[in-house]
């Protein structure tokens, strides 16, 4: 576990390169595919996963040139922590933009990056890649876990 707990006493715009990246957990699920009904604004989640996502790991393939081969892949930034509301509820952005504490898998507080997995909180395993699936098929992978992974808050 860092010594030093930025994540309280430091806003989102106030963060470094570093820090920023190290609030992200690792779980996969900011790159889950998502429908939106275009009559009510509401988004869902579906189980197919961006083709750049390891579905084992829940690293993207190629993180630094992620946007040049899929260039709607979101770089988020503190405003759009604001914006975006498909942001699960175990996000370390929208937890520290929400003034709450990380949960006790994410790797700030465990000093592992395997806790996220072993808590049942990431797409491990539980993910297509897009590769597989047609864009018209995607309505038959919804899924809801992703909104529900931080109903038990503490381990």
């Amino acid at each position: 576990m860092m010594e030093d707990a930025f994540w309280k006493t430091k806003t989102l715009e106030d963060l470094s390169q570093q820090e920023w990246e190290s609030l992200c957990d690792g779980c996969g699920l900011c790159c889950l595919n998502k429908l939106e009904d275009y009559d009510t604004g509401e988004v869902a989640f579906t189980s197919v996963a961006c083709r750049l996502l390891d579905g084992t790991s829940c690293q993207c393939k190629d993180y630094p040139n992620r946007q040049a081969t899929v260039p709607e892949c979101i770089q988020l930034t503190p405003a759009q922590v604001d914006e975006i509301p498909w942001l699960p509820p175990t996000c370390g952005y929208r937890l520290v933009r929400d003034g709450h504490d990380l949960y006790w898998w994410h790797p700030l507080i465990s000093g592992d990056p395997e806790t996220v997995h072993q808590a049942g909180i990431s797409a491990r395993g539980r993910t297509i890649s897009e590769e597989e699936v047609d864009v018209e098929d995607f309505e038959d992978y919804l899924i809801d876990w992703p909104l529900h992974v931080g109903d038990a808050r503490r381990g």
